[in-house]
Order: C-alpha cells, then sequence, then structure tokens
C-alpha cells in the first residue's frame, strides 16, 4: 500500500515504523529537516520537506498514485486543507487527518466529501481520555480493550501471590468459575511471551491477557489478583484538553480534582465543569497536595503536556500515599523506563492512537487494531466473510484453522453473543473474530485468513 504520511512527530514517526516493518511504501513529510533525516536514516522509507497542504508537496510525495494520506501534523488546519487538496487534485481513495479541537468536532456534516473531504477524523485527546476512563472503571488493570462496541474486553492484569489461580494451570480456570467462559490469549513472562495451553502454569509476576463478556472481567480479575476496590477519590494534574474531557466524563460516578497553573484556564474549567473542583496551583508544590489531602486520593492522574513534570509530580504524589498513579508520558524511550515502579501507569498517547490509525490501513476487513505492550503485540477484531469455498476461516472449527506462529483466537462476536473460543469452535459468516499476535511480522499471514477469495464474486 501507497501511504503518504504528513508530519513527523510522535504520532508520524511511531506510524511510519509501525508501518515501514509491513512492506509499505511509505513517504513523509514534514518541514523538520532534522526530524525526517533521523527517520530516514532508521526506517525504509521515502521523506519530503515541505509543508504537506502545498499541492506540490504532495506531488512530489507522490499524490499522484498514493492509496492513502495521513495528516497528523500538529496544525488540525493543515490536515484539513491537505485532505481537501488530496481528495480534489489527486483523487486520493482514503484520508485520514488528526483534529484536536472541539470547535471543528463539534460541527456535524463539516467533514463531508461537499465540505471537508476526510474520511476518517481521529482526535488523539478522545483517544487516550476513553482509555483511561476503561482503566478507571476496572480498577487494577494495566490496559482494558473494548471489541464489537464493549460487548467484549481484552483485559491485561499482572498476576500478584494470592491469587487463586497463580501456580495452577490454566485448564484449571474452568473448575475455578465453572459458570464464566473466558480465554487467556497471551502471557509476558520477564518481557517475553508465552502463548498459552492448558498445562501452562501461571506465576506471580506475569502479565496476563485475558478475553471475556464485559459482565464477566471482574470475576476473571479476581483469579489472578486480589480485586481492589472501586475508585471514588480521584486527583487531575493538568487542565488541558484531555484533563478536561476526562473529569467531564468521570465527575457524575467519582469525587474529582483537577490542579491547573494557568488561573485564565483554571476560571473556564471551573464554568465548564458541574462536579469538579478546579484548584490553581502546581501539582508538584508539596503544600498543596498536603492540603488536598492526597493521601486519600484513589488515583493521581499526571496529564499535562510536559513528560518531565508529570513523571516528578506522579512519583511526589505516589511518595505522599496517593494509592495508584497514572502518567501521560509522550516520549516512548520513557514508558519502558518508569512503568512498574512507582508509577503503575504509564500512558503513552501515540500508542493509543496508532491503533486507531492502523485499523484503517489494515488489508482484509478488519473493524479494530489495538496495540499491546508498549507496540510489542497487537489485538485485532477482523469480520470473516465469504462462505466455505472462498474463505479459509469460515466453516471451520478453530483447530482446523492453519493460525501464523504466536497468533491466538480469543473470541468470537455473533450478532449479540460473545463465544469464547475453543477448539471445536466454528467460525460463520459475519462473525467478529478477536485474536492475539505477539509476533508482528506474520500480521500480513493474519489479513490474508479475511480476505475473500475471488470465488466469491
Amino acid at each position: 500500500m501507497k501511504i503518504i504520511i504528513l508530519g513527523a512527530g510522535q504520532v508520524g514517526g511511531t506510524l511510519a515504523e509501525h508501518l515501514a516493518s509491513e512492506a509499505n511504501d511509505i513517504t513523509v513529510v514534514d518541514t523538520d529537516g532534522d526530524r525526517l533525516r533521523d527517520l530516514g536514516d532508521r526506517l525504509d522509507i521515502r521523506t519530503v520537506q515541505g509543508r504537506g497542504s502545498f499541492p506540490t508537496v504532495l506531488r512530489q510525495a507522490g499524490a499522484d498514485d498514493a492509496d492513502m494520506l495521513v495528516a497528523v501534523t500538529n496544525s488540525d488546519e493543515i490536515n484539513m486543507i491537505a485532505c481537501q487538496v488530496a481528495y480534489t487534485l489527486f483523487h486520493t481513495p482514503t484520508k485520514i487527518a488528526r483534529v484536536r479541537e472541539a470547535a471543528y468536532l463539534s460541527r456535524s456534516g463539516l467533514f463531508d466529501n461537499e465540505a471537508i473531504p476526510v474520511d476518517v477524523l481521529i482526535s488523539p485527546e478522545q483517544v487516550v481520555t476513553n482509555y483511561i476512563k476503561r482503566l478507571i472503571e476496572h480498577p487494577g488493570a494495566l490496559q482494558v480493550i473494548d471489541f464489537a462496541e464493549g460487548k467484549a474486553q481484552l483485559v491485561a492484569v499482572k498476576a500478584y501471590y494470592g491469587g487463586p489461580l497463580v501456580g495452577q494451570q490454566l485448564r484449571q480456570l474452568r473448575e475455578h468459575m465453572p459458570n464464566v467462559d473466558t480465554r487467556v490469549a497471551a502471557i509476558f513472562r520477564r518481557n517475553r511471551p508465552i502463548i498459552p495451553k492448558g498445562d501452562t502454569v501461571i506465576e506471580a509476576d506475569d502479565e496476563v491477557f485475558f478475553i471475556a463478556a464485559r459482565a464477566h472481567i471482574r470475576a476473571v480479575m479476581s483469579e489472578m489478583r486480589r480485586l481492589e476496590d472501586s475508585y471514588k477519590k480521584i486527583v487531575i494534574a493538568g487542565g488541558g484538553h484531555i484533563g478536561e474531557r476526562l473529569a467531564e466524563a468521570i465527575e457524575s460516578r467519582y469525587q474529582v480534582k483537577i490542579i491547573e497553573m494557568n488561573p485564565a484556564r483554571c476560571r473556564y474549567l471551573s464554568e465548564t465543569l458541574d462536579n469538579t473542583i478546579v484548584l490553581q496551583g502546581s501539582a508538584s508544590d508539596r503544600d498543596l497536595l498536603v492540603e488536598e489531602n492526597i493521601n486519600d486520593a484513589d488515583i493521581f492522574l499526571a496529564l499535562t503536556n510536559d513528560d518531565e513534570a508529570n513523571i516528578m509530580s506522579s512519583l511526589l504524589a505516589k511518595r505522599m500515599g496517593a494509592r495508584k498513579v497514572m502518567t501521560l508520558i509522550n516520549n516512548p524511550a520513557y514508558v519502558d523506563l518508569v512503568q512498574g515502579g512507582d508509577i503503575d501507569i504509564a500512558i503513552s498517547p501515540q500508542l493509543a492512537t496508532i491503533g486507531t490509525l492502523l485499523t484503517h490501513v489494515r488489508r482484509g476487513d478488519i473493524e479494530s487494531v489495538h496495540s499491546l505492550r508498549r507496540g510489542a503485540a497487537e489485538a485485532i477484531e477482523a469480520i470473516a466473510h465469504g462462505d466455505a469455498k472462498s474463505s479459509k476461516v469460515i466453516g471451520r472449527a478453530i483447530r482446523d484453522i492453519t493460525l501464523p506462529p504466536g497468533t491466538t483466537i480469543g473470541a468470537i462476536i455473533r450478532e449479540d453473543e460473545v463465544l469464547i473460543a475453543h477448539d471445536i469452535t466454528v467460525i460463520e459468516s459475519g462473525d467478529h473474530i478477536i485474536l492475539f499476535l505477539v509476533d508482528k511480522k506474520y500480521i500480513r499471514d493474519v489479513e490474508s485468513l479475511f480476505q475473500v477469495g475471488l470465488t466469491f464474486f
């Protein structure tokens, strides 16, 4: 696939890295020559220096025969104009734009072909807000992913000593919970993936990914670790777009406080939010944290645009007694360094956003893609089409499907029913199939399973 990426920042660079390793023809456009040189040295891609909304620059990048334009510069306006130019002059089939400003997103009809022709809108702030909201709803989870509009969820948890299933074989899960159907999709032990089998023994400190119907998630989590109480008191450091959206989404169910430095922004937040307490000051101010009883906080969320400020305020809050800290970190190099120590969960906006972008790049009918373990693995929701003659999966039991190495089928969603995948489960046309890949080099093989053969047409 021939893809032009506008913007060599964190999102554009991370996307180029993902796609270049999958035999795509990638061109990255940016005004910053140093960034482009750095990307060009590391990846097998083309680079073009210039403003991505200029027709001459797009033509130089290969827009005449590009399959897709992904506009993820820091400017909403450049992203939107680039899509307009690609549609009008180059008839680019698929145009994806990152648009951050809520004033644009709230206007229905603005992104139609008759107005601004954007096929897929990406709002990183909304993606990250939803990501954090799911973590708050599932205390103790490291990652929570929705499939089929939330009917099924994939959850990552760290197994602790004392969990009923720790030290036991996976096949005993059914004995422990006869009324709950679940499947362990993968286990990461000391950062190495293990493909789970019935005789696999779960050890303490394993990172366990399991899939189940939404209603059964807490029951399965209780097998791996002591269940945590639901959160009540939440402190958010940073009243920017993400802090504001998160507070708005959760303030009716939790006691929320926002700490924000900018007085004008504080006034805006206090007028906009209904039940959230807005405090003006620094989240690294020890006296302010003492005054606001940080030792009673169930979660401290550092969501400013400054990685170092987020890390330091999180470490301080944890040291002062906050039960759990989650930290927004833009620099991917920091994420592995800090997660799992005093910082419970490091949230990478790039990796949260990248899954949304990958969904539209994958071949076959891929409904959603989610990046796991900081890009090391992927969860995919694919739809089976065709019939037994034209499809490699329809009409076959799971045990008869040749899956690429390191790939497991976790669940099947058939209409409104969640079916946990077992060897004898037979796949039907229209099924949504949840797959887990621990080795992304086999992604093309997975995609080919869901491409309908010519006999179907």
